[in-house]
């Protein structure tokens, strides 16, 4: 793989490693999925921004290797709990895509985890930031529970 942001490696990060994460976020959570009526965990790609240290004619897009963020996107609609007033949870898993590395975090502004393109994930670092965004969800959910005195 290469070392710099091409169309292969954005394409892996896409269809290789965000399965991975979200294959093990899932896992994290599954306690936590059933409480809501409704439930999503896609992949997410933003085809609006242009990278500005790399400027391109060509359109954004995964085929052209030229986004500059990308991610999962959990969403928990409709907390169904007799009582307590239904609430939605969403939260998102940013990679930001630079010229040769990438970071993973919450959000763009939050770095958790930088790598190289051409470095590869082990399992403790796919698990780590699974958790890592898991704990995020969850600490989302309580916020929006009633405290109890």
């Amino acid at each position: 793989m290469a070392d710099i942001k091409d169309k292969d490696t954005v394409q892996h990060l896409y269809h290789h490693v965000l399965p991975k994460l979200a294959e093990r976020a899932y896992a994290h959570l599954t306690e936590v999925i059933p409480l809501f009526h409704d439930f999503g965990l896609e992949k997410v790609v933003d085809t609006w921004t242009k990278d500005q240290s790399n400027p391109s004619e060509k359109p954004i897009s995964l085929e052209n290797g030229n986004v500059s963020q990308m991610g999962l996107r959990l969403q928990l609609l409709g907390f169904q709990r007799p009582g307590l007033p239904a609430f939605d949870v969403a939260k998102d898993l940013v990679l930001k895509l630079e010229h040769t590395s990438y970071a993973i975090g919450p959000d763009r502004t939050t770095t958790w985890l930088e790598k190289l393109y051409g470095q590869p994930w082990t399992p403790s670092e796919l698990d780590e930031i699974a958790h890592r965004w898991s704990e995020e969800v969850i600490d989302a959910i309580a916020q929006q529970l009633p405290q109890v005195e």
